[in-house]
């Protein structure tokens, strides 16, 4: 039977971290063990981590100023500007002559040109403008912050543990290994002792 022991011991050593792993999430609501009183360290942190995570986002991560730079590169600014000549070129040619008719006898090819070229060079400096004052806007009506640490609060217990087993299914399966090759050495250790 004390042959058995480090057989036993690498069990209970994969149990532990077993329930290690489940308690992460699981129980929801408290369960309470004699004495003792589980609950998983998700559900139990779950407000304390939202609000953790959506201070590092607002703060750290997520940075108006770099979007603001991203979209206002005269680079990102010339890639548009072909649509936005197709759209003049309808609207010179077809919707602003059914909307004045009597503009249509002035407007020939070469004012429509014209016109667009130099509403195409005023938009090119115009839309950094209208895009730099458009994002202050919004970064005054945006709570990053509290955005991040809702949506993290409303994450159920159940869908965490689903996403986490999915993403970290052979760390976790190494850790409940890890329990069982420490408690195999542990009940090694304890056979060494007991037979001398």
């Amino acid at each position: 039977m004390i042959f058995f022991l480090p057989l036993i011991a690498a069990v209970i050593g994969w149990l532990i971290n077993s329930l290690a792993v489940t308690l992460l999430f699981r129980p929801y609501k408290p369960v309470k063990l004699g004495f003792l009183t589980l609950q998983g360290l998700f559900p139990k942190r779950q407000a304390q981590l939202a609000n953790s995570l959506g201070a590092l986002v607002g703060k750290q991560l997520f940075s108006f100023e770099d979007i603001k730079t991203k979209l206002t590169d005269p680079q990102k600014i010339k890639n548009i500007i072909p649509l936005v000549e197709a759209h003049l070129d309808t609207f010179l040619r077809e919707k602003l002559p059914k909307a004045m008719p009597v503009l249509s006898m002035f407007i020939g090819d070469s004012i429509v040109n014209q016109i667009k070229t130099h509403l195409v060079a005023e938009l090119d400096t115009l839309f950094p403008l209208l895009i730099s004052q458009y994002l202050d806007n919004v970064q005054q009506d945006l709570d990053l912050e509290k955005i991040v640490s809702q949506k993290i609060a409303g994450i159920s217990a159940d869908k965490l543990e689903a996403i986490t087993h999915e993403v970290l299914q052979k760390e976790l399966q190494s850790f409940k290994m890890l329990g069982a090759i420490s408690g195999l050495i542990t009940g090694l250790i304890c056979l060494g002792i007991t037979l001398l």
